[in-house]
């Protein structure tokens, strides 16, 4: 599934050519496309202008010149595109935009059918406008109103494994499979650790890893392991080269050179390193405000 680099890597290339620009007409070609639990068509977005492009975790927001808004998930498998108007359908296309441009138009297509488009009601949350189905979505890493101190509470108050805490997106957003693991092996801390028996400064560099893991992404474009990830031109992004954990069960550990497990999790997979990230530890002390010691 796209995580924060790849859906904020889709954001940048898409806003150039649709803020600003009116939709004129957006049909549906495929009805799983939009969210069942709207209760407006997609079509009540025709005649809007879109204001800016934002993202919310791994949710794309449409801000809209109305009083609701065009919302976006990629799912598994999904693909924004800006594609020439006369190009040949794409075999899973599921939404056309056209934003009154001669050449180019923008299409949603979709595999695997999980991902959608939908029209949003916007709520006020904390004097913020925010689309409906963003409400329970954490800030990221990057976002300005990023609580760093309040999302080390929530982690060190929980008694859930770490991977199953960094992938809720109540707490902070963003992240997936891919991500989680790589910071984890960053971090020097196994995937299974109970969060409640990790210490501030394994909390704060494990967020600085986060941040630091997602950034190297977004210089490469997001990771695609196939090409049911690629960005709105049809390129694959190139991260995959660089990932440390994720993916690389049997192969040597880049800073020990042990073998990189892989362990069954919640129906997925979690990769990491056997001997630098060791299952153990106990927490040690609260939150204080002082600056912890990386590893």
């Amino acid at each position: 599934m796209p995580e924060l680099p790849e859906v904020e890597t889709v954001r940048r290339g898409l806003s150039p050519w649709i803020v600003g620009r009116k939709i004129k007409k957006l049909e549906v070609l495929h009805r799983g496309a939009n969210r069942k639990s709207t209760d407006r068509p997609l079509s009540s977005a025709e005649g809007a202008r879109i204001v800016d492009l934002r993202r919310r975790g791994k949710f794309l927001w449409f801000v809209l010149d109305q009083d609701f808004a065009l919302v976006g998930h990629l799912g598994m498998s999904g693909q924004m595109l800006i594609r020439p108007r006369n190009s040949q359908f794409e075999k899973h296309l599921r939404v056309r935009m056209d934003m009154g441009d001669k050449k180019n138009e923008f299409r949603f297509v979709d595999q695997r059918t999980f991902g959608w488009m939908a029209i949003d009601e916007l709520v006020d949350r904390d004097g913020q406008e925010l689309p409906q189905s963003m409400v329970k979505i954490a800030p990221d890493v990057f976002a300005e109103n990023f609580d760093k101190k309040q999302a080390m509470e929530r982690i060190l108050r929980s008694s859930s494994q770490i991977k199953k805490v960094l992938l809720d997106q109540g707490i902070i957003s963003g992240i997936g499979n891919i991500y989680a693991d790589e910071a984890l092996w960053r971090s020097r801390i196994h995937p299974e650790r109970i969060s409640a028996s990790l210490s501030e400064s394994d909390v704060r560099n494990l967020i600085s890893s986060v941040k630091t893991v997602m950034t190297r992404a977004l210089k490469e474009g997001g990771t695609s392991f196939d090409d049911l990830y690629i960005n709105v031109n049809g390129e694959s992004g190139y991260f995959e080269v660089s990932l440390n954990a994720y993916g690389r069960e049997g192969e040597p550990c880049r800073r020990c050179r042990a073998q990189i497990r892989r362990i069954a999790f919640a129906n997925r997979s979690s990769h990491f390193c056997p001997t630098c990230q060791q299952k153990r530890g106990k927490k040690r002390g609260a939150i204080t405000g002082r600056k912890g010691r990386t590893h």
